[in-house]
């Protein structure tokens, strides 16, 4: 590799370095930068985005993943504090924690960056045509193109693979089209190097690929594809627009089969023994997207089994069950061949009652596990890191985003397989670590960010602009965009309209933001998708054109029109012109609005003291933050004093214990045990909360934020005769008989566990995670004290996910036997002289087994602790609907509440594993510091306010507002409702109760919805 001179980037010991641009590299990256601190964020590929940039929507909330991520490339690529270096690896670390030199390689686009303006012109004049590997090589690219549409940076690279020039100088047909001289065919391999006091890893993962095994057809039979490739079949950004095409012919597959588990769960060469926790959910969003696609298709999903364990997971799955024409069928497959003329696939699978049966099927998809990252060795070399046995990082459970070398965090799949909430968790996690490490840099290298001054444009006539978006296919596909723009300039106020394939990247924004200082506009209409994910980046893009942001409007032809009008293709156009057409009317009538900056107390309040509330506490208390502890029971500790040893065998009681000791040891903690929150007022940056202690006492915090981690409990059983007979026990009672030598579990000689006890049933439709873990660890305790003893495990599905199953395999090799019934064939217990009779359907002999137990063991549910509403409603936040806390959004703010300031952690959340306990526990305390840290939070300009004259003080505003943000004042006028406008959330609700209209809401007047309802009917 040639070489320039070594360069010095602008970078210090206070800087982080962040490696990996996926969904966790991303959010670190913003949540360092928001704590205070300088970010690199490198990565190797020529975008950010990762494998998630490659996928169509999420689960459970049918989010669009560009959606989710590219509001987050925006910010990144405007904060002045996050430095982007794509195409760019490690080369070699050296020094320690607090003080790393990096040396850093940029491998050549052969486009020169500043002046690229992802015109592809290039692109269209290219003769080299390739297998795009962003689209899994379902279509053709080019030899210079674009990463993928909504990439950033939005820059064209050349592949010097396939180039002609590169490979045998015969063609400069690029270099001569570019009218901006972009292209430079004679770059060279950059190097320079950074100083940074910590390091991030977040390189994510790779997919497993059939081919090398010749796995099920994968790559001789066409019309089998991987999840992967029917993500790219999905989506409307990919080789067909979001039609799903078979690749033999293009035409629409109307059977569809899915296999399970394709290089995961196998100890088979070449396999990976571990399960890779997220491809039975993202395969029944699959089935549910197909099916929204054709709802005349038919779906097989061929299985073992469902491991549903997220939250919301199992109804998730069930809504997928209960989808007209989907069978999931338990069962191993083989692909037997295809036909040569139809290129139809015939899989040969075996059912309980049915024997060996033999399908044909359209289109095979093959739900591929997660691999680790490609290049891990040699990046755990680089870096001085361990791996796992499985080629992960190697991470302590005690704190699962430590590495081997200190001051190297890993955030994201690195980890281990994991889902996108637990990959963003760990990522805010790994900022609490490293703002601990680098406190002392805290806001020393970090730049405020600068907007232009902002005009006034209170005397203009409304010169509005209208945008409409492609959103790709996601709208173009179904709605006439060029009709509908042409329209839109047609309307009254509109003096420029425009359209773009996808608003929200990075290159678009930017051009909306100029199309508005050039064109004067002093309004703004965005026809696009949902305003939930984007109206802060639009209202930001706003700002960064010196217009206020409120000047803006969002029209949802997405979800409002296309999605739910997609086989009505001109209605669906004129629909899109009636809700643009309204929208412009209301922002005819939008007035400027002001935020509002507010000042921060620095304190914290941590509800729980837990395992989870501990470990938050104390990272806060680290970084500088006074910490008030507070914790209903008498002692610390939670739930997890009744849990003394895991699966990977870290002693539980020993690592509660020492985080005990540095709790009540650390002079910025105030522990309050013996206590409960009797009342809370205020706002984010000020809350005042009162707390009940021992003997009646009440006692006033003040605070900034507020972190949630009350824990939960587990569910006493009504059933299986617990509590009648004393040989039956739960989980948690026989983990205690067996660390205590108990003389009935020694004695034992036959032993019956029954999982799924109190949970995924009518009433708590939940699973509750971590039961199957529990139950294989404390059979493998006993296996290990008494190889003789009896054990069976009677199960609906096996959820031991990620690196559990290794163990899960080991039971079974230990003669420990698993057993599986149906929920409406449940196992009957009874007495039967001095022990037990259980009888159970096994559905392999087909016929009911009798087991002879001294002890059965109960896996009961994990449920809500109590007094979780009350503490809901004295903090407005939302719990769902098995009464866990409801987070902000589950893939996007998955510690956050809607409540500012107000953060969640651990089994209040959902029932969790201690080391996701402890992911969560500090990326509460790396969210929590984000505001900590700072001297001002800003709140909403869009909330209510109250005309005192026409106020009669009925009180009925009052009443109606669920955050406490209204209340009396006295006047000269007498008694006067009146708003506190940083704890208005904006809903509205008090408008419609008002019987005198006294009360109003900014942004939404009666001028701008009456306006907007006039027009609905031209």
């Amino acid at each position: 590799m040639a070489n320039r001179p070594a360069a010095r980037h602008s970078a210090d010991k206070g800087d982080v370095l962040v490696v990996g641009g996926g969904i966790s590299g991303i959010q670190a990256s913003l949540d360092l930068a928001d704590s205070g601190f300088r970010v690199f964020l490198v990565d190797k590929s020529p975008a950010l985005g990762g494998k998630m940039a490659q996928l169509d929507k999420t689960f459970p909330t049918n989010d669009c993943s560009m959606c989710i991520e590219s509001p987050k490339f925006i910010e990144c690529s405007r904060n002045p504090n996050i430095e982007i270096l794509t195409y760019t690896e490690v080369e070699r670390v050296e020094g320690e924690a607090g003080d790393f030199r990096v040396t850093l390689s940029k491998k050549p686009r052969y486009i020169v960056e500043e002046k690229c303006t992802g015109c592809n012109i290039c692109v269209d004049y290219c003769p080299v045509e390739i297998p795009d590997p962003f689209n899994q090589g379902l279509s053709t690219n080019k030899a210079v193109h674009i990463h993928f549409s909504q990439a950033v940076p939005l820059v064209t690279y050349v592949d010097p693979e396939t180039c002609l020039y590169l490979k045998e100088e015969k063609c400069q047909i690029c270099v001569g089209v570019c009218k901006t001289r972009a292209i430079d065919l004679h770059q060279k391999p950059e190097q320079f190097e950074v100083e940074v006091g910590a390091i991030l890893l977040s390189p994510g993962y790779d997919t497993f690929d059939p081919k090398l095994r010749n796995d099920f057809g994968y790559g001789r039979m066409e019309n089998v594809v991987t999840s992967l490739d029917f993500e790219r079949l999905l989506c409307s950004t990919g080789p067909f627009e979001g039609e799903v095409l078979r690749p033999s012919d293009l035409t629409h597959p109307k059977k569809i089969a899915w296999i399970q588990c394709v290089g995961s769960r196998q100890v088979i060469p070449g396999g990976n023994s571990y399960c890779s926790a997220v491809c039975c959910t993202y395969t029944q969003k699959q089935v549910i997207l197909a099916k929204d696609h054709d709802s005349g298709l038919d779906a097989t999903i061929f299985h073992n089994d469902i491991r549903a364990f997220g939250k919301d997971f199992e109804r998730f799955y069930q809504r997928a069950e209960k989808l007209e024409d989907v069978r999931f069928i338990r069962s191993y497959v083989t692909v037997v061949r295809e036909d040569p003329k139809t290129k139809n696939v015939t899989i040969r699978y075996s059912t309980f009652d049915g024997g060996v049966k033999e399908e044909e099927f359209e289109l095979v998809v093959l739900s591929v596990g997660l691999n680790p990252p490609a290049g891990n060795k040699e990046l755990a070399q680089k870096f001085g890191i361990e791996l796992n046995e499985h080629g992960f990082c190697r991470t302590d459970p005690r704190n699962p985003i430590l590495t081997s070398r200190k001051g190297v965090f890993v955030s994201g799949a690195f980890q281990g397989p994991m889902d996108i909430p637990e990959a963003v968790v760990t990522a805010s996690g790994a900022d609490a670590l490293c703002g601990k490490l680098l406190n002392h840099r805290r806001h020393r290298l970090s730049r405020e960010r600068v907007y232009p001054p902002e005009r006034d444009v209170s005397q203009e006539e409304p010169r509005i602009g209208v945008v409409v978006c492609h959103c790709g296919a996601n709208i173009g596909r179904v709605v006439d965009i060029p009709a509908v723009v042409e329209y839109a300039a047609t309307l009254e106020h509109v003096t420029w309209a425009g359209e773009n394939l996808f608003a929200c990247s990075t290159e678009n924004a930017k051009q909306i933001s100029d199309a508005i200082v050039e064109k004067g506009l002093n309004r703004l209409v965005l026809a696009a998708c949902t305003p939930r994910t984007h109206e802060p980046l639009f209202r930001d893009t706003c700002r960064e054109a010196g217009l206020n942001p409120y000047f803006f409007e969002f029209a949802n032809i997405r979800e409002h029109c296309s999605w739910v009008h997609s086989k009505e293709k001109e209605n669906a156009t004129e629909k899109a012109k009636d809700i643009i057409r309204m929208s412009v009317a209301r922002a005819a009538h939008l007035e400027a609005l002001q935020e509002f900056e507010l000042p921060v107390d620095k304190r914290a309040l941590v509800i729980g003291g837990g395992l989870a509330g501990m470990t938050s506490a104390l990272n806060m208390a680290e970084q500088g933050y006074e910490i008030y502890l507070v914790e209903r029971d008498s002692d610390l500790g939670g739930m997890a004093r009744n849990i003394y040893y895991t699966l990977e065998g870290m002693d539980v009681q020993a690592h509660l214990q020492e985080l005990i000791r540095k709790v009540y040891r650390n002079p910025r903690i105030h522990v309050a045990t013996d206590a409960s929150i009797r009342d809370v007022t205020g706002y984010i940056g000020n809350f005042e909360t009162t707390i009940e202690r021992e003997g009646g006492r009440l006692q006033t915090i003040r605070h900034g934020i507020a972190v949630v981690a009350t824990g939960a409990e587990q569910h006493r059983p009504d059933e299986y005769l617990y509590g009648e007979n004393e040989r039956v026990l739960t989980q948690l009672e026989l983990e205690k008989e067996i660390v205590t030598d108990s003389d009935r579990v020694n004695a034992a000689g036959s032993l019956v566990m029954i999982q799924c006890v109190g949970c995924r049933e009518e009433g708590r439709n939940y699973c509750s995670r971590v039961c199957c873990g529990q139950a294989v660890k404390n059979a493998l305790k006993l296996k290990e004290r008494n190889p003789e003893i009896d054990i069976h495990i009677l199960y609906r599905d096996m959820r031991t996910y990620g690196f559990k199953e290794d163990h899960y395999r080991r039971a079974a090799e230990l003669d420990i036997k698993f057993i599986r019934f149906e929920p409406d064939n449940k196992p009957q217990v009874e007495a039967a002289g001095n022990g037990l009779k259980i009888t159970v359907p096994d559905p392999v002999l087909g016929q009911r087994l009798e087991l002879e137990a001294d002890l059965l063991v109960l896996s009961a549910a994990i449920v809500p602790a109590k007094g979780s509403r009350e503490l809901a409603r004295l903090f407005k936040v939302s719990m769902n609907p098995d009464g866990f806390f409801q987070e902000a959004h589950v893939k996007l703010r998955p510690v956050d509440f809607a409540a500012d300031g107000v953060f969640l952690c651990g089994t209040a959340q959902y029932p969790k594993h201690i080391h996701e306990t402890i992911n969560q526990a500090y990326g509460a305390a790396g969210r929590a510091v984000s505001i900590l840290s700072g001297d001002s939070v800003t709140a909403s300009g869009a909330v209510c306010d109250v005309n005192e004259y026409a106020c009669i003080s009925c009180g009925a505003c009052i009443s109606a507002c669920t955050y406490d943000a209204i209340s009396f004042h006295q006047t000269p006028q007498g008694k006067k409702a009146r708003v506190e406008p940083v704890l208005c959330k904006g809903d509205g609700l008090c408008n419609a109760k008002c019987p005198t209209g006294a009360i109003y809401l900014k942004h939404y007047t009666d001028d701008e919805i009456i306006a907007q309802i006039d027009e609905a009917i031209p």
